[in-house]
């Protein structure tokens, strides 16, 4: 039996401040979390004990700087949200964290709520600026000088599969994953080959096969080992190779199929044989491939086309997932996944409602052909960036949801109702919810633990099983209890 989904994405965004005499994307960032902070819960300070970002899953500590939790910064770059997420100041973007989940469709609910979150913060941040002046967030992965932040992906695994075996049954998919999952990008970077579109933002970026770093010499495979939960059960995988995705399909087939192909290998039916002879060479080369007909050779000899890899992961999953692991929403990825799959193959432009590199794609080849313009012309790379624009009224993508004209997975009353009520059926659901009930007596707050200060002074009580702390577990606790009480009675229990 594989260890129950659980699913949270990381996502850093673009930011710019137009009229800007110059750009502080730093004081930017601060600006807009800041903002969003306009609630009546006081600020509560993130908990980074037990964060451990430089330890490698392949069984040592790299030497690095921990973050510190006494930092008089804490709470101005943080912000711990009633819906079981996190939203903070990473570096020089903001970045918004999904609460834990438990399968692809709330997962696609809570990123899309944080865009929400992100559009919010920003038109309550911009009454703070100049009259000319406006902030624009991109949720995309390049600034085109060379800059690419990320879109992390983290699935729960158990701790008994060795790591090399995750190397060897997940780089084949990831590689080609992006025929589905890439958001499109016109041109190149980081000296990769030039092309005048390609089909992911992040694979000119990548350029080891297995690593820790996510800002240098990024590679195919995060080590990180840091699993926000039991480590001697569980560890976090940490994908840091997906584009950002602003349409809710590919968010959707992203998380469903990764999730998926991870049971795989914690089964055992996934090893070595899809095994790439250059993987980093070759996410490049399907990145290129519009056409996705290209071959790529394994180690066993064979040429396999992206489409082909991907199509024998989906045969796998059909033989070897269980009745019970095949509820609605597995079933509901696994037809989409073939859907793709079958598109791709007869023309993958047929996907521009579902596709973010297929839906951009169509509308600059409009924009081309209807202005004359060359794919170098930084016209076309401003109308690339702009599909990507948080503001409902200037965001290509957003005008083409609005119309009608990319598919969706959910309601928009649903993402909104995303912003404020966290998931009920894992640990999110117990954080968000002492959040909104005990604000004044939260001291801290970690993915994996709530420092609450009640009358005896401070306790923190562990959050160690993701799939705990559900409304099913505590929400009786939760509606009955003061904060001494709640703390007492899962002391004893």
């Amino acid at each position: 039996m594989t260890v129950p989904t659980i699913i949270g994405t990381e996502t850093e965004f673009g930011i710019s401040v137009k009229n800007a005499r110059e750009q502080d994307p730093v004081a930017a960032s601060t600006l807009v979390v800041n903002a969003y902070k306009s609630r009546n819960i006081p600020s509560i300070s993130w908990d980074y004990a037990q964060e451990s970002p430089m330890l490698d899953a392949r069984g040592f500590t790299v030497e690095g700087e921990k973050p510190s939790s006494e930092d008089a910064n804490n709470s101005v770059i943080n912000d711990i949200l009633i819906n079981g997420g996190r939203y903070y100041v990473d570096h020089a973007h903001p970045e918004y964290c999904t609460p834990e989940c438990s399968n692809a469709r709330d997962l696609v609910k809570y990123e899309k709520a944080g865009e929400l979150i992100l559009d919010l913060s920003r038109l309550a941040a911009e009454q703070l600026l100049l009259d000319n002046q406006e902030i624009i967030i991109y949720k995309n992965n390049t600034d085109y000088k060379g800059h690419s932040y990320g879109s992390h992906e983290n699935y729960l695994m158990s701790r008994k599969i060795p790591f090399p075996n995750i190397v060897n049954g997940l780089t084949p998919f990831l590689v080609t994953r992006q025929i589905i999952t890439g958001s499109g990008k016109v041109g190149a970077e980081n000296g990769a080959d030039e092309t005048e579109f390609q089909i992911s933002q992040r694979a000119d970026f990548f350029e080891k096969e297995v690593g820790l770093s996510t800002m240098v010499e990024r590679p195919l495979i995060n080590t990180r080992d840091e699993p926000h939960a039991d480590s001697k059960l569980y560890r976090r995988l940490h994908v840091i190779v997906g584009d950002s995705n602003m349409s809710e399909f590919a968010i959707y087939i992203k998380v469903g199929i990764t999730a998926i192909v991870l049971q795989l290998i914690e089964k055992g039916v996934v090893g070595k044989q899809f095994a790439l002879q250059d993987p980093v060479a070759v996410i490049k080369s399907v990145s290129r491939d519009l056409s996705a007909k290209s071959s790529y050779e394994l180690k066993d000899n064979r040429k396999w086309t992206a489409i082909e890899i991907q199509q024998a992961y989906l045969e796998l999953a059909h033989q070897h997932l269980s009745t019970e692991e095949r509820t609605p929403i597995v079933e509901d990825v696994l037809e989409k996944w073939e859907y793709v799959l079958e598109g791709l193959k007869a023309d993958p432009m047929s996907l521009g409602q579902h596709l973010d590199w297929v839906i951009k794609k169509n509308l600059i080849d409009a924009y081309v052909a209807r202005h004359g313009f060359k794919w170098t012309d930084p016209r076309v790379r401003m109308l690339d960036l702009q599909y990507h624009d948080l503001r409902p009224d200037k965001g290509l993508y957003y005008r083409l949801l609005k119309n009608g004209h990319v598919e969706r997975i959910l309601t928009h009353e649903e993402i909104v109702h995303g912003i404020q009520h966290p998931p009920l059926d894992t640990r999110a659901y117990f954080r968000g919810t002492c959040l909104r009930k005990f604000p004044n007596n939260i001291h801290s707050v970690s993915w994996n633990s709530i420092v609450f200060n009640g009358s005896s002074g401070f306790d923190k009580i562990m959050m160690d099983r993701p799939h705990f702390g559900t409304q099913a577990i505590v929400g009786e606790l939760l509606n009955t209890c003061t904060v001494d009480e709640l703390v007492g009675k899962i002391r004893t229990d």
